[in-house]
């Protein structure tokens, strides 16, 4: 997973960003933010973990991402004064004993921790089986260009706040937010076999019952129409069924999955 940091200098950074990502940026003070940039109808552009330190935002995110995100933040930059700039920062994490200077990723808590340095690396973690555990969305894999942020478990994983007021896409996240339940969103199953990531789950009589993405130890993460999920699920050449420890969650705060 390579990584880049971007830098956000200047005066009016805090506000800049305040309007425009899905989490009050103001928490970036105190430790690792997660926040999303979405496009104006709510779909995902980037997901990345901010943090205040020494006069600027450091911004974490997907190095294939960092070169799209610096040019739509430009956009929106207009008189404000923000600069922006790649640094040198590399980004180590681990799920062992942290080193000084590390810190929380604020996504979950078997996520451990990070650390911003001349070092990049991780200390071994078998990170797809930690994904596929808590059902953790991945930049590129689970998360893509026609992704909302709740059927993917930002709520959930502490990526989006209700209110903190305006930011790009928040009328159509608010909405989805007041459903009583998503039809769709992220979920893990069981897999027996192997199927490439992003096959097509169908069902026992050949309708579209969603994606398989990520796998590990015999379950995966699916992106799946609850309505149709159900015994008989196939994925190519793999038997896929909803793994009856995991509920769809309603709300922040409901912690019977981690």
């Amino acid at each position: 997973m390579g990584r880049a940091v971007i830098a956000i200098e200047g005066e009016d950074r805090e506000g800049f960003l305040q309007g425009l990502v899905s989490n009050d940026v103001r928490r970036a003070r105190d430790g690792l933010v997660h926040a999303a940039l979405l496009t104006p109808q709510g779909k995902y552009l980037a997901d990345f973990l901010l943090r205040e330190a020494g006069g600027r935002l450091l911004l974490d995110v997907d190095a294939g991402l960092a070169a799209a995100l610096m040019q739509r933040l430009s956009m929106y930059r207009l008189r404000s004064d923000v600069r922006l700039a790649v640094t040198a920062l590399k980004v180590r994490r681990g799920t062992g004993p942290a080193p000084a200077g590390a810190l929380a990723d604020p996504r979950h808590p078997a996520l451990g921790w990070r650390l911003y340095g001349a070092e990049a690396g991780d200390d071994g973690t078998d990170w797809d089986a930690v994904r596929v555990e808590h059902v953790i969305p991945e930049t590129g894999i689970e998360l893509g260009p026609e992704t909302y942020l709740l059927e993917a478990g930002f709520e959930r994983l502490r990526g989006v706040d209700f209110r903190k007021g305006c930011y790009v896409g928040q009328e159509v996240t608010a909405r989805m937010k007041h459903k009583s339940r998503l039809r769709k969103g992220l979920a893990r199953v069981l897999v027996d076999g192997e199927a490439p990531v992003g096959t097509s789950i169908l069902t026992a009589d050949g309708r579209e019952a969603g994606t398989l993405f990520t796998q590990a130890a015999g379950r995966g993460i699916a992106h799946l129409r609850h309505d149709r999920a159900g015994p008989g699920m196939t994925a190519g050449g793999a038997r896929v069924a909803p793994d009856p420890a995991w509920r769809v969650p309603l709300h922040e705060g409901d912690t019977s999955l981690a």
